[in-house]
């Protein structure tokens, strides 16, 4: 839910990004009263990266660390911990996990380790884009034994190819992911 992916004009826009700012909002504050740890991933890139179109990469510059593109869209509640991907030049599609670029490396970032501490068993996400950070941060979020709901009302899709939205569906509900409507 960062202005570059979120707010129109952002670098990397997803259509409707900002139309789920207060759905996600108000899946912020059921967990919140639940007593429910809220994450929030957030892509924190380096100015030059092999991620980026730039170098090589798939992506136009987008959520550059220290720029108005990489803060949160203005209108979500902040209402826990922040979980940076991408901070080294890695890819960072899941919020589980981070690729280098070059050699295809992966890493964990600390989310597994909090929600394991946290004896979470249970994970909704939400966010953009379902096709990408989404779709990865659940498949990851499965891969750990973790029950997952990714409510479809509450992200949107890049869909960078006719057909992306309901590959990663069809994905997550392989991977035994729930995904509402």
């Amino acid at each position: 839910m960062q202005n570059d992916f979120a707010a129109a004009g952002g670098s990397l826009y997803v259509d409707g990004g900002e139309e789920i700012v207060d759905g996600v909002n108000a899946e912020i504050a059921a967990a919140t009263e639940a007593g429910s740890p809220v994450y929030y991933t957030q892509d924190w890139h380096p100015p030059s990266t092999p991620h980026f179109v730039t170098e090589g990469g798939p992506w136009p510059p987008h959520c550059v660390r220290d720029t108005p593109g990489a803060a949160f869209h203005p209108g979500v509640t902040i209402a826990g911990e922040v979980i940076r991907k991408g901070v080294d030049g890695a890819d960072g599609y899941s919020g589980f996990s981070v690729r280098d670029p070059q050699s295809g490396a992966r890493s964990s970032t600390v989310l597994g380790e909090r929600l394991a501490a946290g004896s979470v068993a249970s994970v909704v996400v939400v966010g953009l884009a379902g096709d990408y950070c989404v779709l990865e941060t659940a498949l990851d979020a499965r891969a750990q034994g973790l029950d997952v709901v990714v409510p479809l009302a509450l992200t949107r899709f890049v869909e960078l190819t006719e057909g992306d939205r309901e590959r990663a569906v069809a994905r997550m509900r392989e991977a035994g992911v729930r995904t509402p409507s």
